[in-house]
């Protein structure tokens, strides 16, 4: 189906400048409406003709959804309107959050993260160019998964969790949001909802119209981060020293999306693995927390062996598809040096 690039389809454009006139217009045009944070996922489906919303609702005039302030013991806030290149500069996050700026920082270019928002970040949808193209696949209410077929272009499609689409999750910043144990702020007609990072995102067995929970009506107002995943203070070296450790594997060291990610928090007592969350990306049409994984690895010697075991552990059950084979290897290896670290690992052996 060709893609007619032409101008964009006719909206109404609102621009609330407080959450509850947001909400207001979310409630008066229900699933005709569409929140634009950044606009960088937003304009390529406009300008691409392929979703047409009878309203668009531009988020940039609402304070409260941007900044980053303290919250809870030791933790931040991060408004959803928050956009990259502010979490990469922000101090506390530099020191005490660092996995989430090396996320952030990988993403796109610097012109991106200066208009790309975490929130937008987090809720942006797949890039599966047959469904971004308009192909009725079964994420477009169609009866076929165009990439999942012999001759499709899939090469940087999903190996776990298919269920009819193979489009992966594109976010960045989700995987290392999980490691931390983040809380996602949603605001619905109902009042306020906070839930985990990780059940912020859904797979195409939950509902294959959505990467999100996020439904009609409903708006990410903030990340919250607790500081029980803060790194620990540099040299401290004691009980319970929290580490972290995020790799984005890619084409191009700028601009492109993850073919795969990881994103680990550890707290280890000298070598031994007191605690970990390992999430990896890329993969799936959702960032996949590996409990299986961190189970095996809790107790064990932070070493090349328990890498090893917990590697192959993280690939059971893929199933990749013609032409992204290399994804599993790929992501084991990713698990490998998120459990050992990259630091004392001999390149020449």
């Amino acid at each position: 189906m060709a893609v007619i690039r032409d101008v964009m389809p006719a909206f109404e454009l609102f621009q609330p400048a407080s959450v509850s006139d947001a909400q207001a217009l979310l409630k008066r045009y229900g699933g005709e409406a569409w929140l634009l944070a950044g606009g960088l996922d937003s304009f390529d489906w406009l300008k691409d003709r392929i979703k047409r919303p009878a309203a668009v609702i531009d988020l940039s005039g609402i304070a409260d959804l941007k900044g980053i302030k303290p919250w809870g013991d030791g933790g931040l806030e991060i408004g959803a309107m928050t956009t990259l290149t502010e979490i990469v500069r922000h101090p506390v996050v530099r020191e005490r959050y660092s996995i989430l700026l090396e996320a952030a920082e990988s993403a796109a270019s610097p012109q991106i993260r200066n208009q790309g928002t975490v929130g937008g970040n987090v809720t942006q949808d797949t890039r599966c160019w047959y469904y971004r193209a308009g192909w009725s696949c079964y994420r477009a209410g169609g009866n076929i998964c165009y990439a999942d077929t012999p001759q499709a272009i899939n090469r940087e499609h999903a190996i776990l969790e298919a269920d009819r689409c193979v489009a992966v999750n594109p976010s960045d910043t989700a995987p290392a949001l999980i490691a931390l144990d983040a809380q996602m702020v949603i605001r619905t007609g109902a009042g306020e909802q906070v839930i985990a990072a990780e059940d912020y995102f859904v797979g195409p067995g939950t509902d294959i119209t959505r990467m999100t929970v996020l439904k009609p009506g409903s708006l990410l107002t903030s990340i919250r981060i607790p500081g029980t995943w803060a790194a620990s203070a540099e040299g401290s070296g004691g009980a319970g020293r929290v580490q972290f450790y995020f790799e984005k594997i890619r084409d191009r060291n700028v601009w492109d999306f993850a073919l795969v990610s990881v994103a680990s928090a550890m707290a280890t007592t000298g070598t031994t693995i007191d605690r970990i969350r390992l999430v990896v990306n890329g993969v799936a049409a959702r960032p996949l927390r590996l409990a299986a994984v961190e189970d095996l690895v809790r107790g064990k010697p932070r070493n090349e062996a328990t890498a090893v075991i917990a590697g192959n552990l993280a690939i059971e059950g893929a199933q990749p598809l013609t032409f992204n084979g290399y994804k599993v290897p790929l992501m084991r290896n990713l698990v490998k040096r998120a459990i050992r670290g990259v630091e004392d690992v001999d390149w020449t052996s």
